[in-house]
């Protein structure tokens, strides 16, 4: 986390604590659960970490026979290939105010801090990289170095109040107006014009669209340039660092944390209706906004139901995992020292192939994300062997194999490649929501997040956790912040729920 930021997470977010006792009550004495939270991802595990500090009995249920959503880790593809099931580097989590203000060290989480954060392949020899430096990452630009510096130093000098106002819902009181300002100038633009604007040179241009491209929108849409900015910043204040063992091993840090203030955890318990709940003063969903409006069908106001169901999904992925005899042979010899790689060439390639997924169609040369984990984690694989995680996006619901699109942009920059797998596995869209009924589609961030679903997630309010229901409340990623690892739509939803049962 950026310098200060965990003290002052750790004093802010302990407040929970401290109303440990406001809500041991005769009222509740007699209930085995005075709290209920819907599954076990890391929103649902942050939910029920909040409710638990602030002295709740809480009970956790997850519909799958393991935790953590898509913070899961498997042998996919050769006994000893450790894989990332879903999400693989984490930049929010290590920033993330919540995370930051537990003790997941204490609970067996360590993490590991590539050499280079981010690669980004642009022909022949050439890469443009994402260093932890500012400076360092301004000096490979060039003539575009200055501009990078005005860009990100005066945010990594304020980077706890940039995380603070970024990871909220849109609509709200800001506690730092003028950061908030400073970032929603520039964070409002149209990445691709952003990047035209800013910068004058192609690699600077490629850095900045790969960014953005992470927000599944595309480039000239309005807020792609906001993912561009969070994702560079954690970058340079806390890193884009990997787990030790897995991308479970998050979810099994916060599972140990919230047993250890009580908590009961019970998996295989998939939650159909309302009627299926046990009693609860205050229940929690991290499930998708369509899934709420068929659990609670029955009980919620016919215009809340409609925009529920009105909420739009975002484009999907397909993914690969491989099991390699040896490592990427990347042309670019930073690529061999970076945890991230994005795979897409220049501004003009990304902006067309995020458009054409827009549009429904199946891009040529997408734009593919790397993750090369056992480069610098050696528990993911045999020895002298490799793991490999990638996909592209493609349309909600794709059936489309996109396997050798994929290994034809690896090959263009790294010769060799597929000369090296041992083994693949294959997973489209169907087959992620299939494991995870949160994927809906294959989106993995909880519903598109264009400009009107990060203003309104999923409705136009300061509070948008909360349901006409009373003592019900949404906190999966269709709340803001939306999507990625880093808990706070869990942690902000439980902290309306606790302030609710206060009231009431």
């Amino acid at each position: 986390m950026p310098p200060g930021l965990r003290e002052r997470a750790v004093v802010a977010f302990g407040e929970c604590s401290r109303e440990r006792t406001a809500f041991n009550n005769p009222m509740t004495a007699n209930s085995r659960h005075q709290a209920v939270v819907v599954g076990a991802g890391p929103n649902g595990l942050a939910a029920a970490i909040t409710l638990a500090q602030a002295g709740l009995r809480v009970k956790l249920l997850e519909a799958s026979e393991t935790i953590g959503g898509g913070l899961c880790s498997a042998e996919l593809t050769l006994p000893g290939f450790i894989h990332d099931v879903c999400s693989a580097i984490h930049p929010l989590a290590a920033c993330s105010p919540f995370f930051g203000s537990l003790p997941l060290g204490e609970a067996g989480l360590e993490w590991i801090h590539p050499e280079i954060e981010l690669a980004h392949p642009l022909g022949a020899d050439a890469a443009v990289c994402l260093h932890r430096s500012v400076e360092e990452t301004a000096a490979s630009l060039g003539r575009d170095g200055p501009a990078y510096r005005r860009w990100m130093l005066p945010m990594t000098r304020h980077a706890d109040a940039v995380f603070t106002e970024a990871l909220q819902p849109m609509l709200h009181l800001p506690r730092h107006p003028v950061t908030l300002a400073r970032f929603g100038l520039r964070a409002i633009w149209p990445a691709n014009g952003f990047a035209r604007a800013l910068f004058a040179g192609e690699p600077a241009r490629a850095l900045l669209a790969g960014l953005a491209a992470h927000s599944f929108l595309p480039l000239t849409k309005p807020g792609s340039a906001a993912f561009a900015t969070v994702l560079g910043l954690a970058g340079h204040a806390s890193g884009w660092p990997l787990p030790r063992g897995g991308s479970q091993r998050i979810a099994e840090a916060l599972a140990a944390h919230f047993r250890g203030l009580g908590g009961e955890i019970e998996t295989g318990r998939r939650i159909e209706r309302l009627s299926d709940l046990p009693d609860a003063r205050v229940v929690l969903f991290d499930v998708t906004a369509p899934q709420l409006a068929h659990i609670a069908a029955d009980r919620l106001p016919a215009s809340y139901l409609r925009r529920l169901r009105a909420f739009r999904q975002g484009p999907g992925v397909f993914k690969l995992d491989y099991a390699l005899a040896a490592p990427i042979p990347w042309t670019a010899e930073p690529c061999r020292r970076a945890g991230t790689i994005h795979v897409g060439g220049a501004i003009e390639e990304i902006a067309q192939s995020e458009y054409e997924v827009s549009q429904g169609r199946h891009p040529d040369r997408p734009f593919v994300l790397v993750a090369q984990q056992s480069l610098f984690d050696r528990t993911r694989a045999p020895a002298g062997k490799h793991t490999l995680w990638a996909y592209c996006h493609v349309p909600n619901r794709s059936t489309v194999d996109m396997s050798d699109r994929i290994e034809r942009q690896i090959e263009r920059f790294a010769p060799g490649f597929r000369d090296c797998i041992l083994a693949r596995r294959q997973t489209d869209t169907a087959a992620l929501e299939q494991r995870n009924s949160n994927l809906v589609g294959g989106d993995i961030n909880g519903g598109a997040a264009n400009l009107p679903q990060l203003l309104a997630r999923p409705i136009l309010s300061p509070a948008p956790y909360r349901t006409p229901l009373p003592g019900h409340y949404l906190c999966s990623s269709s709340t803001p912040p939306g999507g990625g690892v880093h808990g706070m739509c869990g942690w902000r939803a439980a902290r309306v729920a606790l302030r609710d049962l206060q009231n009431r």
